[in-house]
């Protein structure tokens, strides 16, 4: 029998503790806002709100602004005195710049809504040209009225660094939380009608064809539920509702979401709403709303419930109540895991996340605040759901949310300057990376692919993320940073290139320009790597700048035999340029188009393909007039646009490694096959993740090889490579090849399964009940010494 502690040590329960790793939980009244580089913020304030702005990347000036209840510039409402007339916010109210047109728009309706034009508009000038990254600047409101926060930039030319980045602005609020109006995003449009539907009650609403749907979660992890009927349907006592089920069989997919898998349909397969924007991309369509019977099993009898609010909203319209409704259930964080079990935890949603959907008939609609407080589904607080229709007339781009990190705020999915050139050839948009890029053209994912071998193709990539690093130790952050000897690259050259962490694991992979002696350009394909210089300038104290310029710079590839004879001819380049004919590989030129006078870009002898290739780089606003330049001289060539499905095709054939597939931040570039980005022995400094990386050679875990597949049977991104009964690897990515006329892959295996003519076999269903047969080749099945793009073959 153990005796009990002495009372002096009892200690109570501890409180559950969640760390969210990079995103710190804001305190109670604090609020987080993004300025956009060249574009503005509007927000109203009180007395006592304490404001706080941050140039996060360094070296952009922040205009700020205040406006008083009575529509006038006020300094006092800051407490500072203004010092310049507002050329920043000016220049954005007169012409908004290209991608940035919505942010102008915006903050023109928000002034005309408080009675003030831009004519008398005066702002304080914080940070500047040199400002250090994360520098600081703080006031307090005195007055209530509207902050204006703008960070003025005009177009950079692609060959220079004067790129606009983001400001940051935080409010600490000085009063009482919000009131539920403060609380709510600013409209979209002028509103038809502004539904709030309190926390564990449902509200039925009529919507007219044509008209759009927002449901926001106000204050976030709220989930609500969403069901509609066709009206007309209704009046003849027919009640169709819609359908999750019909809409999965005709999507092929488990929810409605912007692009083509849009719509959500009744059991007449009838299409009901459009899904346009979703900023969560989080929710389920294959359960009920909850119901009676869910809260009688668990203890809870009479509790509020879904369904019943449905069936009491619904009365007046003549709906026959329902035991369970089934939804669209908006917010929900539920899914089915591998065993085949329902599991839920609180909601991604984050406050003013919502869904904007269009009526595509007259719709009566309903929609509730779910009452569950009895487990995580709404984050075990419940809060209040809002609507908000708007006019048919009004014009709401496609679109989904992406974050930078994920503290950071949403941005919705935009179109590339090349968007409208490209968009009549093209059969299917996807979302890459924030942006919208042709994953099929009407000629087809084949035709694009042999165009790409034998003739030429054009390709949108402009979602590759531009850094711009400048300042007297930009080589040495680089140096430090980088896998490659920095050291050794001249002025117009460019090398390819791995970022790791400490422990050796990759950040990502990607191109470094050298623009000067002390200015390069890093292009990439995620955020990360300009967030990890920037952090590690930060901490070895190095005097670089490293801003973001991807809304600055939009690029298109032209690949294939014939793009030296597309190019040559169509970019001037000045006397001390080298021609585009003349251009090495992994080198770069700077020419216009159109001549002397023409528009200004940057050519660089680079590709993704396995072929002979050039990338061009130009400002988004002169990028449709690049497209058709490029189109026209490159139509005597056979040269068409490709999309993203052909171009899986050639890079794999060509063993090119893809992020998320072939490396993680799990996987050493020896992983990831491009040891060679790896000096160990040629390299004079040290650099990030060295010393693991020079363990990682020695005892290597795994390495990618390719795979020959036996048979026409698809393989597939994690399917295992087996010997015998044993995994000794996993397909990284795969497709069939038409030019080698079998199935091929990638693939991460064991070192000591992974030579060249070893026999192993991939597996499917169980990976046990079904083998394919495989045999290990050199990673690049298709030109293996690389000739195509050296311009040797």
């Amino acid at each position: 029998m153990t005796s009990s502690p002495p009372a002096s040590a009892l200690r109570p329960p501890a409180a559950s503790r969640v760390f969210s790793r990079g995103v710190p939980a804001l305190p109670p009244g604090t609020e987080r806002y993004r300025v956009p580089g060249g574009g503005s913020v509007l927000l109203r304030v009180a007395p006592g709100d304490q404001i706080t702005v941050t140039d996060v990347e360094g070296g952009q000036p922040c205009e700020l602004s205040f406006v008083d209840a009575r529509g006038r510039f006020e300094a006092a409402g800051l407490g500072v005195a203004f010092d310049c007339d507002a050329p920043g916010l000016r220049g954005i109210l007169a012409a908004g710049q290209a991608g940035l047109e919505g942010s102008a728009r915006r903050a023109l309706a928000a002034l005309l809504r408080l009675g003030v034009g831009p004519g008398g508009a005066r702002a304080l000038r914080l940070f500047g040209q040199n400002g250090a990254p994360g520098a600081q600047a703080s006031f307090t409101a005195a007055l209530e009225g509207t902050l204006i926060a703008v960070a003025p930039g005009g177009p950079m030319l692609p060959e220079a660094q004067e790129t606009s980045t983001p400001i940051h602005l935080q409010i600490r609020r000085g009063g009482a939380r919000l009131r539920y109006a403060q609380r709510l995003p600013d409209p979209l449009a002028d509103p038809l009608a502004d539904i709030r539907i309190r926390a564990a009650t449902a509200v039925a609403y009529e919507v007219k064809a044509g008209d759009w749907i927002q449901v926001i979660d106000v204050d976030g992890r709220q989930c609500t539920d969403f069901q509609a009927f066709d009206a007309r349907k209704l009046e003849r006592g027919i009640e169709h509702a819609l359908d999750a089920t019909i809409t999965r069989t005709l999507l092929g997919r488990s929810y409605p979401t912007p692009g083509l898998p849009a719509k959500a349909f009744d059991r007449d397969f009838q299409p009901l709403v459009e899904v346009v924007r979703d900023t969560v991309g989080r929710h389920d369509a294959f359960a009920t709303a909850c119901n009676s019977r869910y809260y009688d099993d668990a203890g809870y009898p009479g509790h509020a419930n879904c369904t019943d609010n449905f069936n009491r909203v619904l009365d007046p319209f003549g709906v026959a109540p329902r035991k369970g409704w089934e939804a669209l259930n908006f917010f929900y964080n539920t899914g089915v895991d591998h065993l085949n079990q329902l599991y839920f935890d609180e909601p991604w949603s984050r406050p003013g996340d919502y869904v904007l959907m269009r009526a595509l008939t007259d719709l009566v609609c309903v929609s509730s605040s779910c009452p569950d407080d009895i487990d995580p589904a709404n984050g075990w607080d419940l809060t209040d759901i809002h609507i908000r229709t708007f006019s048919g007339r009004e014009s709401f781009s496609r679109a989904v949310a992406t974050r930078m990190t994920p503290d950071a705020v949403p941005e919705l999915t935009k179109e590339t300057g090349f968007h409208a050139g490209l968009a009549p050839h093209v059969r299917e948009h996807v979302e890459y990376r924030g942006y919208w890029l042709p994953n099929e053209t009407r000629a087809g994912r084949l035709a694009e692919y042999w165009a790409c071998r034998e003739k030429a193709v054009v390709m949108d990539l402009s979602p590759l993320r531009k850094f711009e690093v400048t300042g007297p130790d930009a080589e040495a952050l680089l140096q430090w940073c980088l896998t490659r000897d920095v050291r050794k690259l001249a002025v117009g050259q460019v090398v390819y290139s791995a970022m790791c962490y400490e422990h050796g694991g990759m950040v990502d992979d990607g191109t470094l320009f050298r623009m000067g002696d002390m200015a390069f350009r890093w292009i990439g394909g995620d955020d990360a790597s300009g967030l990890w210089l920037r952090e590690q300038a930060e901490k070895m104290g190095y005097r670089a700048w490293v801003r973001s310029s991807t809304d600055q710079l939009h690029n298109i590839a032209v690949q294939g035999p014939a793009a030296r004879e597309v190019l040559k001819d169509l970019v001037w380049t000045g006397p001390t340029r080298t021609p585009v004919a003349d251009l090495d590989w992994f080198r770069f030129t700077i020419g216009r188009i159109g001549g002397f006078e023409g528009i200004p870009v940057v050519v660089s002898r680079t590709g993704y393909t396995g072929e002979l290739g050039y990338e061009l780089f130009c400002h988004p606003r002169d990028a449709g007039a690049v497209l058709a330049a490029v189109m026209e001289a490159g139509a005597p060539h056979g040269l068409i646009p490709m999309g993203l499905a052909a171009l899986d095709m050639v890079r794999i054939e060509a063993g090119l490694i893809f992020a998320h597939h072939e490396f993680t931040d799990q996987t050493d570039p020896f992983e990831a096959g491009i040891g060679f980005t790896v000096p160990l022995k040629g390299k004079p400094d040290a650099f990030v993740g060295r010393e693991v990386l020079v363990e990682r050679k020695a005892h290597p875990r795994h390495l990618l090889a390719g795979l020959d597949i036996g048979g026409r049977d698809a393989v597939a991104h994690g399917d295992g490579v087996f010997l015998g009964r044993a995994q000794v690897g996993v397909v990284t990515s795969a497709t069939f090849s038409p030019v080698l006329g079998k199935q091929i892959a990638l693939a991460r295996i064991e070192p000591v399964h992974a030579a060249p003519g070893t026999v192993l076999e991939v597996g499917k269903l169980d990976g046990q009940m079904k083998r394919i047969p495989a045999e290990v080749v050199t990673l690049s099945h298709y030109d293996p010494g690389k000739l195509r793009p050296r311009g040797l073959a």
